[in-house]
């Protein structure tokens, strides 16, 4: 019964706390506190410390506890979302290197006019690497097409928006 009390606790918290924070807090003392660690206990409690300390906003308005003040917000469950519901098709445009699902995740990741030939062109030649077996998950394409932009001198600006 405690455990459910408390269960419910956090869980009514996170509402008002989640709306700034990423994966493992983001930023603040939560995230310091729970770096390295994965799964949901620690998200969640990175979360609750930096809700409950208010040291995430602090941290964002001074620059400090792995904050910055780059004034970029990213949304990249938007991006695993789509990766998600569409990896047969974007499989097909990537290996050819063009077609309309590729360009619409070029479009959500935010990539300029400039590099979407040099972006659409590096899938297509890493297409193995990023599709690296045919049981793979929409979290390991992502993860894959992150790594792979951040390889890129010129495509590195997109890896943190996959």
């Amino acid at each position: 019964m405690t455990k459910k009390i408390l269960l419910v606790s956090v869980l009514a918290l996170l509402p008002s706390t989640s709306f700034a924070v990423d994966n493992v807090g983001g930023c603040g003392w939560g995230s310091k506190l729970m770096a390295g660690n994965q799964g949901i206990a620690p998200q969640v409690l990175a979360v609750f410390t930096n809700g409950t300390s208010g040291s995430q906003t602090f941290g964002i308005s001074t620059g400090t506890s792995g904050c910055t003040q780059n004034g970029v917000v990213s949304s990249n469950w938007k991006t695993a979302m789509f990766i998600d519901s569409n990896m047969n098709k974007l499989a097909k445009d990537m290996s050819v290197g063009q077609g309309e699902t590729l360009d619409s995740l070029a479009s959500l990741i935010g990539v300029s006019a400039d590099d979407k030939e040099l972006f659409a062109n590096t899938v297509k030649n890493n297409f193995g690497s990023i599709f690296s077996s045919n049981e793979i998950s929409s979290e390991q394409v992502a993860g894959n097409l992150k790594n792979l932009l951040a390889s890129s001198e010129i495509l590195s600006v997109y890896a943190d928006r996959v």
